[in-house]
């Protein structure tokens, strides 16, 4: 074809017929109709205007053409909204024959996903001149033949289609035959060269002449064919099919060799006249290789055939003798369809992520599936893989869309392989899958958790500050940010100070440190709470509680209470000549503000004067004689006790207890006050001498003078309300009293009750009777008793369980001790043990009595005083 003929052709024919047809169905399907050999560029229609769609949608939505399998002739411009030629088209290679030729494809629109099948039609131009399949022919006729024998000539062949298609032939010259055309079934035109003037070999043996076919374009174009013609000797009768059409079927895919029919034609004629040979003489593409026919007339597959390709073939085959005569036949073949092909899946468009939070229906995928065979070997049914929140619906003819038919939640799958599988109703069914992997994207709707309900942590008191004390651990099922966990410590107070002035929490790590050096006599518990927090947004948090407890360590030594160190003056207990063996001379009290172990006490003598007379009690602290005093022992006794307590490593405290070995008091006297001084105080000898003697005359005096009162009275009071019968030993020290006569440890006291250990307030006044007898108790004459617990003072904590109570009697001559304690000369340690009954009787100022009743019970030989107060 030439290019002057082409361009006229577009401009006449083809641009003046581009007409574009928006068609706004349910489906919003579009169409448009043009002519072939379009250039590449050309405009096709304003698809944004026609689906009534804003240009910015295409570029947001990234809209694409799918056309499946076929090629791609046809582009989307986004950014005008336009469909333009990508390929030039041409439509005889694209449908040949069929009409109407068009092109299907979809445009898919993401976000949401929308799908908009479009059409476009391509018609035809006169692009293609006849073609016959053969430059020429040639014929070997008898001269005998009759006026009015047929002799079939090859059919042109003319790609376009209607009246650009083949519409006529022509032969020159034409003195003895004339040509006649018969319309076929198939619209083609079958074309017969008949004898109109008999042959006359002796005049012309050879005959040349064109056979010219004509298209009915405009430009008209043509196509020839020469023929040749060789005159024979007489041949009468020509061959005779049985039958002018035949029809015959074959399975698609059917093995080479097979017999499809068998024509068959007959020839009046004898010998070499009447042999008939078949042959195909239809020149449709292909078809040569696809058939062949033998000389029985057997049609035999020689290809593959596929109903896809083609549904029907149509052959002509003709019958020829020796003598040139022939007839024609046509062999029409259906094709039938197996299920050979499976499933085509195509996908349009699908997401990599979906959010976990999606609503029902949420399409995540859109796909195509197209099976090429017919009926039911071409129906498709897809489905999924089970146990997923996935289905697949179909939502127009052969478009099928993969959408959320359930909750999705991240934490329990992060991530879905979704296999669609589509099969066709074939027998045998055929199938073809494909996988997609889907990931689901994380929303914030999981809390952190810890790893525990509460936490319970140790720490040993005197820490270092900012010291790692131990780590919470909170997990979060989220991913990435949501799952990025701070821990964040709680406000509030211990004992009125910010907690956040105890502990600090590691944001990022949930370690916990020290602020400060924790003191277990201070503080021995506390608790607060850490919150552990998610970066989502809006962040989701809980809480954890978390207790500290404070750990003991020995860093007190025992404080020794009694007997009490006094800088300048020498306090000395006071042993009688005539003590037994295991005669008490004194107690050794101490306290260790420690805790546990760390506050279990043992006594040890370590120096003596006379190490073989006192013994000290392990535990109790007890100081005892271990022989009988003899005159032989001196009179001034000095012992050093040490109070170790049971920490490691363990703290200790020394003590010296002076004794006194002497049955009055100016031996006493004479033997403490005769001590070595330094020689700074040599020249004042005579004074300290003469003051220490007055002073000692009147304190003696004194005692004497209150003995006599207390006995005095004690005995006006127990002749007002009983009888006593208990002994009184001649000599105590002042205010030292003792009703059973033996030790010098008295049954009976006069004591206050201290509630404070810087208050000698008293609550109540208590006296105990030797027996069940009645006491007459005096206020004026009273003592102090301490009670003190090893860890922290009972009364200072109510709540505190009573482990251990220290309760200490004081005699009336009272000792001052640092934090304002008050220290007796004598004391007992108070326990719960075994318990009895006793009456106390009060006496207050105004003489009123006042009745008590307690349980309470004296150990005879380690002379304690076990009590339980109601």
């Amino acid at each position: 074809m030439s290019a002057e003929i082409l361009c006229s052709t577009m401009k006449r024919q083809v641009l003046l017929f581009v007409s574009v047809l928006c068609l706004r169905s349910a489906l919003s399907q579009v169409s448009y109709s043009i002519p072939e050999e379009m250039a590449k560029g050309s405009l096709i229609g304003n698809i944004a205007q026609d689906l009534g769609l804003d240009v910015k949608r295409l570029l947001v939505g990234k809209a694409r053409i799918h056309t499946g399998d076929n090629a791609e002739y046809i582009e989307l411009n986004r950014e005008r909204g336009l469909l333009v030629i990508k390929e030039k088209i041409d439509r005889e290679a694209l449908c040949a024959h069929a009409t109407p030729c068009a092109l299907h494809f979809q445009i898919a629109v993401e976000n949401p996903i929308e799908i908009f099948p479009v059409t476009v039609e391509i018609t035809d131009i006169n692009d293609n001149a006849p073609v016959f399949d053969k430059g020429e022919r040639r014929f070997e006729i008898s001269e005998s033949a009759v006026v009015g024998s047929k002799f079939i000539l090859e059919n042109a062949l003319d790609a376009d289609i209607g009246l650009n298609g083949l519409q006529s032939y022509t032969l020159k010259p034409n003195d003895n035959f004339i040509l006649k055309m018969r319309s076929q079934a198939d619209v083609r035109k079958k074309v017969e060269m008949i004898l109109q003037k008999p042959l006359d070999r002796e005049k012309q043996e050879f005959a040349s002449l064109l056979l010219t076919a004509v298209d009915g374009g405009d430009p008209r174009r043509s196509g020839t064919m020469q023929i040749h013609i060789t005159v024979l000797d007489a041949n009468d009768n020509a061959p005779v099919f049985t039958q002018n059409v035949y029809k015959a079927s074959v399975k698609e895919n059917s093995v080479r060799g097979t017999l499809i029919t068998k024509v068959s034609a007959s020839d009046a004629d004898k010998g070499s006249n009447g042999e008939i040979s078949y042959v195909i003489v239809n020149r449709m593409r292909g078809i040569s290789t696809l058939f062949h026919v033998d000389k029985d007339g057997s049609l035999i597959l020689n290809g593959p055939i596929d109903y896809e390709k083609s549904k029907e073939y149509e052959i002509d085959i003709e019958a020829v003798d020796n003598g040139g005569l022939s007839d024609s036949s046509k062999v029409i073949i259906d094709v039938y369809d197996i299920n050979d092909n499976s499933p085509i899946i195509n996908i349009i468009s699908s997401s990599n992520t979906i959010g976990e939070d999606s609503r029902l229906d949420t399409v995540a995928a859109v796909m195509s599936v197209h099976d090429p065979d017919s009926e039911e070997n071409g129906k498709v049914i897809c489905v999924l893989n089970r146990n997923i929140p996935f289905s697949i619906v179909s939502t127009s003819r052969n478009i099928y869309s993969i959408v959320t038919d359930n909750d999705l939640d991240r934490e329990t799958s992060s991530e879905y392989n979704i296999t669609v599988t589509c099969s066709d109703k074939g027998v045998p069914s055929l199938s073809s899958s494909v996988t997609l992997t889907l990931q689901i994207s994380d929303v914030n709707d999981n809390a952190p958790v810890f790893e525990r309900s509460s936490y319970e942590a140790y720490i040993v008191e005197n820490n270092t500050p900012g010291v790692s004390i131990f780590t919470v651990k909170a997990t979060d099922d989220d991913w990435n940010q949501n799952a990025r966990v701070s821990y964040i410590l709680e406000d509030s107070s211990v004992n009125g100070v910010p907690v956040s002035s105890y502990v600090s929490v590691s944001a990022d790590s949930g370690v916990i440190h020290a602020v400060r050096s924790f003191d277990y006599e201070q503080i021995k518990d506390f608790q607060f709470l850490v919150k552990a927090q998610d970066g989502g947004s809006p962040p989701l948090s809980s809480n954890v509680t978390v207790k500290m407890r404070i750990q003991d360590q020995n860093d007190n030594p025992p404080q020794v209470l009694y007997p009490v160190q006094t800088g300048g003056s020498v306090v000395a207990e006071m042993v009688p000549r005539s003590a037994d063996v295991g005669y008490l001379v004194t107690k050794v009290v101490a306290v260790d503000v420690d805790s546990g172990q760390n506050a279990w006490l043992s006594y040890k003598l370590q120096k003596a004067t006379d190490r073989a007379l006192f013994e000290v009690g392990l535990q109790n602290g007890e100081i005892r004689t271990i022989r009988q005093v003899n005159d032989k022992d001196a009179v001034k006794q000095r012992l050093t006790v040490i109070v170790e307590d049971n920490g490691q490593p363990s703290r200790s405290a020394t003590v010296i207890v002076n004794v006194a070995v002497a049955d009055s008091f100016p031996e006493v006297l004479s033997e403490f006050t005769d001590q070595i001084h330094d020689k700074e105080y040599n020249d004042n000898l005579t004074f300290y001498l003469v003051l220490a003697l007055a002073v000692v005359s009147f304190l003696f005096i004194t005692c004497v003078v209150v003995i006599i009162s207390v006995k005095i009275y004690r005995w006006r009071q127990s002749r007002i309300l009983y009888q006593s019968n208990l002994p009184v030993i001649p000599y105590y020290p002042p205010r030292y009293s003792d009703t059973l006569g033996t030790g010098t440890l008295q049954h009976v006291y006069n004591y206050e009750v201290c509630r404070t250990t810087d208050s000698r307030k008293s609550d109540c006044k208590f006296g105990r009777a030797g027996s069940q007898n009645v006491l007459i108790m005096d206020p004026s004459s009273t003592g102090t008793m301490q009670r003190i617990q090893s860890e922290k003072s009972i009364l200072d904590e109510p709540d505190s369980p009573l482990e251990q109570l220290w309760i200490y009697f004081f005699l009336n001559i009272f000792c001052s001790f640092p934090h304002g304690l008050t220290g007796p000369l004598l004391s007992f340690q108070l326990r719960l043990w075994y318990l009895q009954q006793y009456s106390l009787v009060f006496l207050d100022d105004e003489r009123q009595t006042h009745c008590l009743v307690f349980g309470v019970d004296v150990h005879d030989e380690e002379g304690s005083l076990f009590t339980f107060l109601p």
